[in-house]
């Protein structure tokens, strides 16, 4: 199988958007955890210094004011501390705890008593002893508003990296649909200008030769078969550049009937298909379903799908001995039409690739066919074009929902 086009490059452009999303996330994460240590190790040491405070307090025989030292000490305690005794019982002494107004003496304590096992949790409490030996009261403190603000300030800044990122991916995304639709409405309408000169000039040149077979009196028999299908050609050309020409504007949507309008496209194919082949193979096509069903589409546009799945079809089927199979469905407000052929298939990797410009498992090619359908049908039409099923060796089924009218 040979696949023209992978489009390596917006591959790397996704692997480059990871690689910076990890840049830009590593660096903050050490940076944020290493202030955070620094922090903490901070809160941890007056936290200790105002335990031996108080243990020094209780040992010292001498007298003194020591008013200044923890004057010094209290102002640097930017943290939740509780001092409770021995048995863990509350003691008045608690600092930088947000306590709702008018709470009770018992409330106040059940608080603080909740706050304590909190704060045992993240740090394990100090001990202020008499003698290295008796113990006083213990100390119990958790960590600053300032260290928790630090530890979701990472996931803060990693959430608005990726958003960025992803904000930037879907702008080159759609910058990059938006260009796209561009070259098609350009290539499109510059076809259908470089389609209707020859075109004119073709028809002009058949109503010449009628009137010279006329004034000259020719049998009609040894050209009206050339002349008819030289007719019946242009018409197509004609067509074809109309096609070309309603890519670039807004079509018109109209009620038509599906199946009739699969029947009129087969009926031109079938011919031609099965007389390019050995005569001892053939391709089938069935129509079924539901045959009267109507659907707003544009006629032009639409045959110019059906045209593009019979020839993925016709590509998919080996030995040239196959069938192509429509089922036309109607549900509630909604057409479901299925296009089964028994090809070779493909394999689940390749679903979402079929339809991407340029995507082609077939030497020769561009890979615009199945996009431009899909096109057509969801853009212009409202409606979806996609894989319902596919397996090696078993066939696709392609489904094109449509408004009912």
């Amino acid at each position: 199988m040979n696949v023209r086009e992978q489009n390596p490059r917006s591959a790397k452009i996704k692997i480059l958007l990871l690689v910076f999303a990890f840049i830009i996330v590593i660096p903050i994460f050490i940076y944020t955890h290493n202030l955070t240590q620094e922090l903490r190790e901070r809160e941890n040491y007056f936290a200790d210094m105002y335990a031996k405070s108080l243990s020094y307090i209780a040992n010292s025989n001498t007298g003194g004011d020591y008013s200044f030292v923890f004057n010094e000490l209290i102002r640097n305690i930017n943290f939740p501390i509780i001092e409770t005794d021995s048995t863990n019982k509350i003691i008045k002494g608690f600092r930088n705890i947000n306590l709702e107004n008018n709470l009770s003496e018992k409330e106040i304590n059940d608080f603080l008593v909740g706050e304590v096992l909190l704060m045992d949790q993240i740090h394990p409490p100090i001990a202020v002893k008499f003698n290295n030996q008796i113990i006083l009261s213990n100390i119990h403190y958790s960590e600053s508003r300032l260290i928790t603000q630090l530890r979701i300030l990472p996931f803060i800044e990693v959430i608005a990296g990726l958003m960025f990122i992803f904000i930037g991916y879907i702008s080159f995304s759609y910058i990059k649909k938006i260009e796209q639709g561009n070259i098609w409405v350009g290539m499109s309408r510059e076809t259908a200008h470089q389609l209707g000169t020859p075109l004119s000039s073709l028809l002009g040149w058949i109503e010449i030769l009628k009137d010279k077979i006329s004034k000259n009196n020719f049998s009609n028999s040894e050209f009206s078969n050339t002349i008819s299908n030289m007719e019946n050609d242009l018409e197509r050309l004609k067509k074809i550049a109309d096609r070309f020409q309603k890519i670039g504007s807004k079509p018109i949507l109209q009620s038509h009937t599906p199946s009739e309008v699969i029947e009129q496209v087969v009926d031109y194919f079938e011919e031609r298909i099965n007389s390019s082949i050995n005569l001892n193979s053939r391709i089938q096509f069935h129509i079924l379903g539901d045959l009267k069903s109507k659907a707003f589409l544009n006629k032009e546009l639409f045959e110019w799908v059906i045209e593009n799945l019979i020839k993925n079809g016709i590509d998919a089927i080996e030995q040239n001995e196959g069938s192509i199979t429509f089922n036309i469905l109607e549900k509630e407000n909604k057409i479901f039409i299925d296009i089964k052929d028994d090809g070779r298939g493909m394999l689940n990797l390749m679903r979402k690739d079929i339809f991407r410009p340029g995507f082609t498992t077939k030497q020769r090619g561009w890979g615009l066919g199945l996009s431009l359908s899909k096109r057509i049908i969801e853009i212009y039409h409202k409606g979806k074009l996609f894989v319902l099923e596919s397996s090696p060796q078993k066939g696709t089924i392609f489904r094109i929902i449509l408004d009912r009218s």
